[in-house]
């Protein structure tokens, strides 16, 4: 536990300025932690909102096509058939996994904006009213 520094004086600082200073630092905490893109109302283009989803999607369908291409190899006679029998499957649905979980992403990214947005003009009414 810290000592609080002594005034030059030689009195110690009074309870309502120690209570002045920690609320001081801990506002100042909170608002430094807080990310600039959650205040700032500049607008994000398209690709900055939902380059994550398409990525997901286009890289699930790659795999479920690569799983495909696997299994049809597993029903002509080759060498290695029971490789691509155990393998097909499991790029099939590791691949259908993730283009399922990208094309339920952007319905969701779309509330969330529509949220963020009505939010935005609720606060922006709210200050209108309560700052006369």
């Amino acid at each position: 536990m810290e000592i609080p520094p002594k005034s030059p004086d030689g009195s110690e600082k009074s309870p309502q300025s120690k209570e002045l200073l920690t609320s001081n630092t801990a506002s100042t905490l909170c608002i430094s932690s807080r990310s600039e893109s959650v205040w700032t109302s500049a607008s994000r283009s398209k690709w900055d909102i939902y380059h994550k989803p398409v990525i997901v999607v286009s890289v699930g369908a790659a795999i479920f096509l690569f799983g495909m291409v696997i299994t049809t190899l597993s029903c002509i006679q080759i060498k290695n058939k029971n490789v691509y029998k155990m393998c097909g499957p499991a790029f099939l649905s590791l691949g259908l996994m993730l283009l399922v979980c990208g094309l339920v992403w952007i319905p969701i990214i779309r509330k969330k904006q529509k949220q963020r947005q009505k939010s935005h003009f609720l606060q922006s009414l709210k200050s209108f009213f309560f700052n006369r």
